[in-house]
């Protein structure tokens, strides 16, 4: 029986296709616009600490690709990942959710 499993052809892995393909999607503030085309946006998560079960906040930095510039300082964005544009850049601006 483990003879026939072991002839059966394998099918290859396809990943899904669609817009939302496993692409994680961030919410932050704008930090900075002083690059060309390139924002950075700090994300504030909140998660319980390990041992102690405090909720702790965790803020890390992401360069994203802001094609138009229409991003300004202090606006609330929506992020999505793609793949690499350049050296730190990894995310793209989806949508400006407030100014």
């Amino acid at each position: 029986m483990s003879e026939n499993q072991e002839d059966a052809p394998k099918k290859d892995f396809v990943p899904s296709e669609g817009p939302a393909a496993n692409k994680k999607t961030r919410v932050g503030l704008v930090k900075s616009t002083s690059m060309d085309k390139t924002i950075v946006v700090e994300y504030t998560n909140r998660v319980p600490h390990p041992k102690f079960k405090k909720i702790i906040k965790q803020s890390k930095k992401f360069y994203a690709h802001d094609e138009a510039g229409e991003a300004a300082v202090g606006d609330k964005v929506r992020i999505e990942e793609t793949t690499p544009i350049s050296k730190l850049k990894r995310w793209k601006l989806v949508k400006v959710l407030s100014h």
